[in-house]
C-alpha cells in the first residue's frame, strides 16, 4: 500500500501567454532638487584645511608583533631603502636597537648641506 502524494508547498504563478511591454511611469517634477548646490559645494568642504600639517612627516616604521605564547616578529622599514625584518624574541630586541639607532645616521633625517635651518 502506498501513501497519496503530498500537495506542493509552493505555487507557481501561471505562464504567460507572450511578452509584454513594462509599464512606463509617469514624469513628476523631483521634490526637494538641491538648487545651485554643486556650484557651491558642501559647507565644510569649502573651508580651509583644520588638519594642517606641522611639517613633519614618517620616514621610518618598526612594526612589531608579539602575540601571546607565539614567537614574535618585526619589521623595519624606512623611506631611505631600508627594510629589515626579525623573528624570534631575541633577534626582535636586536632589530628595535637597530632601528633606533638607524634614526641617527639615516640620509633622510640628518641635515644636508645647504638645507639646515636658520
Amino acid at each position: 500500500m502506498s501513501a497519496p502524494p503530498r500537495p506542493s508547498l509552493k505555487s507557481l504563478p501561471a505562464a504567460s501567454t507572450g511578452p509584454r511591454a513594462a509599464v512606463q511611469a509617469a514624469l513628476v517634477p523631483a521634490v526637494g532638487e538641491p538648487k545651485g548646490a554643486a556650484r557651491m559645494g558642501v559647507p565644510i568642504a569649502r573651508r580651509s584645511d583644520a588638519h594642517q600639517g606641522d611639517g613633519r612627516y614618517p620616514i621610518a616604521w618598526l612594526h612589531i608583533c608579539a602575540p601571546r605564547g607565539a614567537v614574535p616578529t618585526a619589521t623595519s622599514k624606512c623611506l631611505c631603502g631600508r627594510d629589515r625584518s626579525a623573528v624570534g624574541h631575541p633577534q626582535v630586541l636586536a632589530l628595535i636597537e637597530d632601528h633606533s639607532s638607524h634614526r641617527d645616521t639615516c640620509p633622510l633625517r640628518t641635515n644636508q648641506e645647504g638645507r639646515q635651518a636658520a
